[in-house]
């Protein structure tokens, strides 16, 4: 593996935290370790409890590398939430070169200029999305190096966030012993590895349904135009199994897993399981009928509220249609309902990687494929750098003084 890029995703979410290990041969993604441990300190995807969320990543991270065998010191954070923002942005630079070729640096300035931006005191540049280059009036231009011009632009998408938000997502991270190698927009990332080039072309919504709240990623024209967050996940299902069971959450999110169904017809009335009542000593009996009758009306509602969303995002008949990502859309029945609901084509996206074939990991996967990528194409201006990876007991391989110092640079945003 030692000459081989690695590359770990940090994925913190309300129900849990994922650490995943690529390992990047030749250009071909392998995902190698997983780690996985229960969230504490998060509610609705948002930090509440700094110290219980370092235990969380600490847990996640010290799996993921028994798993391996390798000690991680750096990872990409996935960030999300109701804070993110997306702002168009017009950048234009001569070209230096003599020669008039367009080079690494006149890309890094191009993007530089797009991030002179009006900025309220409390939010923060994420990442900088070029949507597309224009050399000399010619648009449409992905990557315009070793064209040759005098006047290089760039139409970008800036995504900012709350100084609050990112400063205690970096907190806890750099608590938990590692170093943020880049923050990366989550609805980014899943898009990258969950939508075809034509979904992303024609126009489609990605919905990743967590535990705590629901991101909603609109993608048109190969660029993401539309993000928006909502307050309502898989956590809804669980309290009201809770409450309807008067049962205790952890015991209903078990029953969830297992015996969940989101369609009352689908249903089996012999499928039969018994539940510790609050106040009670006694077991009472429940049907997966019973359950369903609890599970249908929430997810319908989850999906209406999507469609209401999306409708106020100002869209309303893409022809991709929808693609759901997140641990909810496991649950038996919830695609059916989604297609009923939204009256569109839907699909569920599963990374098709050994290990982490479960649409819950499409976050973190799309993390280190869209990571990846930037760092095959020579770090394009999504600001992404070489992952320094520690090998336990041997390696002693240090990155080279000019990367630090533009890993430094880098980072300086954000501090």
């Amino acid at each position: 593996m030692s000459s081989n890029d690695i590359i770990v995703s940090l994925d913190i979410g309300t129900s849990k935290v994922r650490a995943i290990i690529g390992e990047v041969v030749n250009g071909a993604i392998n995902i190698i370790g997983v780690g996985s441990a229960d969230s504490q300190g998060i509610r609705k995807g948002a930090i509440v409890d700094i110290d219980q969320t370092v235990q969380s990543i600490r847990s996640a991270v010290d799996h993921a590398e028994r798993m391996v065998g390798v000690q991680i010191s750096e990872v990409y954070v996935g960030i999300s939430g109701n804070h993110i923002a997306l702002q168009s942005s017009h950048g234009v630079v001569a070209v230096s070169n003599e020669d008039r070729e367009i080079g690494d640096d006149d890309i890094e300035r191009v993007i530089q200029a797009a991030k002179v931006i009006p900025l309220a005191p409390e939010r923060e540049i994420i990442g900088v999305v070029p949507n597309q280059y224009v050399v000399d009036g010619t648009d449409q231009i992905h990557d315009p190096r070793s064209m040759i011009g005098v006047r290089l632009e760039v139409e970008a998408t800036i995504v900012t966030g709350t100084k609050t938000a990112i400063h205690n997502l970096l907190r806890v991270v750099e608590k938990s012993g590692l170093k943020v190698a880049g923050l990366i927009l989550m609805s980014l990332a899943a898009g990258h590895l969950a939508l075809s080039k034509d979904e992303k072309a024609v126009g489609t919504v990605l919905v990743d349904i967590g535990a705590g709240a629901t991101t909603i990623a609109i993608f048109n024209e190969n660029n993401l135009v539309a993000t928006s967050t909502l307050p309502i996940g898989g956590e809804f299902i669980t309290n009201d199994i809770a409450y309807g069971l008067r049962t205790q959450a952890d015991i209903a999110e078990k029953i969830k897993l297992k015996f969940g169904c989101a369609i009352v017809e689908h249903a089996a009335p012999d499928q039969v399981f018994k539940v510790n009542r609050i106040g009670s000593n006694v077991d009472k009996e429940f049907s997966q009928v019973d359950l369903a009758n609890i599970i249908e009306p929430r997810v319908q509602e989850i999906f209406h509220l999507i469609l209401l969303e999306v409708q106020r995002l100002g869209f309303t008949d893409l022809p991709g249609g929808y693609v759901l990502s997140g641990g909810t859309v496991s649950l038996p029945g919830v695609l059916n309902i989604a297609q009923v609901e939204l009256a569109s084509s839907v699909r569920i996206a599963v990374p098709e990687f050994i290990g982490v074939r479960d649409p819950a990991f499409t976050s973190g996967v799309g993390i280190i494929q869209y990571a990846s990528k930037y760092l095959r194409h020579s770090k394009q201006s999504s600001g992404v750098k070489k992952l320094v990876t520690t090998k336990k007991a041997s390696s002693g391989q240090e990155q080279k003084p000019s990367a630090m110092e533009r890993f430094k640079n880098w980072l300086s945003e954000f501090i």
